[in-house]
């Protein structure tokens, strides 16, 4: 088993690998010869204190634990340089954070006689990152079903973790498809929306209506908000299907489209590929229904929202 080092430093956007990273280094050490502390309650000097009281009859050696040190200070810091010129033996001192920059006065400290582990995913790459986590599950998704997954759940990463780890359980190895996200895997707060705008991407209207009417059903909010957020959720959805068509028509790639438009290139792919559907014409008409749309929302229409909302799909998504 590897040596310890006097102190280390564990932070990083990926906080399921943060808290594997500190059960492993406590799990080093006996239930007894473990102390946890909160930077919000705890000082650096107590800390060193707390570190320095241990070892003065644990030689059996024992970790000290700071969860939260971000909200340290600079006297903080420095309380930790200090002693980490002279640590006390058999004692770790263990430092956690979510976020803490890399030059950081603290970093520079622990970077100087300990050890820095940072754990951090990038959003652009997380898709690869829940791939990546079923793949060590021996489940194999493609890239479209990690996105998919993103939004329907979001991208905090306790929550994605918990999601992965129960599509793995219920695949069993065996392949998963996107159908099965929509039986699995409950929607967390906002309305995930690719569903629909896929099915209208595709000109499938029964498709469209399907996926409406299973964001009816899991709607936590009023339906009058529900069908505002839609409605507003397609007309950015179009909006971006045009732009990117006439960005094509003018020689450019997604990826281009991408960077121009301030889109995900996965999302911009997906974009260009549904404005070859649609003519410019109909993209335009597309917009005026869904103006109307709005008007029929906001007590324009005696019809119900749900009503007015399903006749404009159907007319947004049949040739016209």
């Amino acid at each position: 088993m590897a040596e310890l080092k006097p102190a280390y430093l564990i932070f990083g956007t990926n906080q399921p690998r943060v808290e594997l990273a500190v059960r492993r280094l406590r799990d080093r050490f006996g239930p007894d010869a473990v102390e946890k502390l909160e930077a919000s309650e705890t000082s650096g000097e107590e800390a060193v204190a707390a570190c320095n009281a241990g070892g003065l009859f644990a030689s059996a050696g024992r970790v000290v634990i700071v969860d939260g040190v971000e909200r340290w200070k600079a006297a903080d810091a420095k309380a930790i340089a200090a002693y980490l010129d002279d640590p006390a033996p058999e004692t770790v001192l263990a430092l956690v954070a979510e976020q803490l920059r890399r030059d950081s006065a603290l970093a520079k400290a622990i970077g100087k006689r300990g050890q820095i582990l940072a754990y951090d995913v990038v959003k652009r790459d997380l898709p690869k990152w829940v791939q990546a986590q079923l793949r060590e599950r021996g489940v194999a998704v493609s890239v479209e079903f990690a996105h998919e997954l993103i939004e329907l759940v979001g991208d905090e990463m306790h929550e994605l973790a918990c999601e992965i780890d129960k599509l793995a359980t219920w695949a069993g190895g065996e392949k998963i498809a996107a159908k099965e996200l929509e039986l699995l895997v409950c929607p967390r707060g906002e309305v995930a929306p690719f569903g629909l705008t896929d099915a209208w991407g595709r000109r499938d209207a029964r498709g469209a209506l399907a996926a409406y009417e299973l964001l009816l059903e899991r709607a936590s909010e009023s339906r009058q908000a529900l069908l505002t957020r839609l409605a507003a959720l397609l007309f950015a959805h179009i909006g971006k299907v045009q732009a990117c068509r006439r960005l094509s028509q003018q020689g450019l790639g997604s990826r281009e489209a991408a960077a121009r438009l301030g889109m995900h290139p996965y999302a911009a792919e997906k974009a260009f590929a549904q404005a070859r559907n649609f003519s410019e014409a109909e993209l335009r008409r597309t917009t005026v229904r869904l103006a109307a749309l709005d008007l029929a929302l906001k007590g324009g229409s005696r019809l119900p929202g749900e009503l007015e909302f399903e006749r404009t799909l159907i007319a947004l998504t049949v040739a016209n």
